[in-house]
């Protein structure tokens, strides 16, 4: 396991180095100005000897590869640099929303798994059935639908039609510190919208997992070694027919990075989304570069974690052939 972990580590350098070599590319060749971008309304009065010496102060007039060398090597030291849109150091800007962004990925992640598993192994026990044909149904309606137009519904339901949950935001508008009553109501809607978008993926794989496996030999052999059938689908056919989902965590966290960004920004969250969208139009290079390093990174653990659960839950894997 931990030369496996190694190895990874060590395949992540040159995939983090390219990734960020490519924002600094793509940022560049954008439209968009920094400096206007930087300067606000005060550059539609400016005259161009002062927007020239702040393009100056900023650095962006500079070659591609000496930013982004200046900002590597700055990184690596611990300094991530000062975002130009948000007057902050970028370090500062990630750490006050990233607890929020994970708290939101965690809970709807969390729920998505355990609900689907549940729809999934329900589906499965009786294939063919109406309630089979209504989870698989909803699961493909669910997966067809776009997240922002769920996110929307979810509000125009919950928050204008029924008025039981809060529309967006971290806490109450009139309230003067976060509690953790606050934070749990105005959380409901956004991981409750974020894990249905990820719900449908881990039903079907569980139904399908599950309803291969209730038709294997050894799940065959224990019923007829006259074992109830509660215990032949939680002993044998479920823990086989996981499996597969093992290997769908890794493959859902882009999917569930980008529909955190969807998310937060129709509920008004206070993560990474807005903080992203707006390091990208005001082509801010240090907070772009450290945001797409920590999703990057996100990913590629994801993808390591589904290939350690893999290879400790199937004895047919062995750590050494991975």
């Amino acid at each position: 396991m931990a030369r496996l972990a190694g190895r990874r580590a060590l395949f992540a350098v040159p995939v983090l180095l390219v990734v960020t070599f490519g924002v600094f590319a793509i940022a560049a060749a954008s439209p968009f100005d920094p400096v206007r971008a930087y300067a606000g309304s005060a550059a539609l009065g400016a005259d161009q000897e002062t927007l020239d010496r702040l393009r100056d102060n900023l650095g962006v007039d500079r070659p591609l590869t000496a930013r982004w060398w200046e900002w590597l090597t700055s990184a690596l030291g611990g300094d991530l640099g000062q975002s130009s849109v948000l007057r902050q150091p970028v370090a500062q800007v990630i750490g006050e929303r990233l607890v929020w962004s994970s708290l939101l990925c965690a809970v709807a992640f969390v729920v998505a798994v355990l609900v689907g598993t549940l729809l999934g192994v329900l589906a499965a026990r009786r294939q063919g059935s109406w309630l089979d044909r209504s989870v698989t149904s909803l699961a493909y309606s669910l997966e067809a639908a776009p997240i922002f137009w769920i996110a929307l519904l979810a509000v125009w339901l919950f928050a204008l039609q029924l008025g039981v949950l809060p529309a967006g935001g971290l806490t109450d508008t009139a309230s003067e510190q976060v509690t953790a009553g606050q934070v749990v109501e105005h959380l409901v809607l956004p991981a409750g919208v974020l894990a249905v978008s990820q719900l449908p993926w881990f039903t079907l794989y569980v139904r399908q997992g599950v309803g291969d496996a209730l038709a294997e030999d050894p799940v065959r052999g224990a019923r007829a070694r006259g074992l109830s059938e509660h215990t032949v689908l939680l002993g044998h056919a479920l823990r086989s027919g996981l499996l597969p989902v093992l290997t769908l965590i890794g493959s859902r966290v882009p999917e569930l990075i980008t529909g955190a960004l969807l998310v937060e920004s129709v509920f008004s969250w206070p993560g990474i989304a807005a903080a992203t969208v707006e390091a990208a139009t005001a082509v801010d290079f240090p907070l772009l570069a450290a945001l797409t390093v920590l999703a990057t990174a996100a990913v590629l653990a994801g993808n390591l974690l589904a290939d350690l659960l893999y290879g400790l839950f199937d004895p047919r894997v062995k750590f050494s052939d991975m």
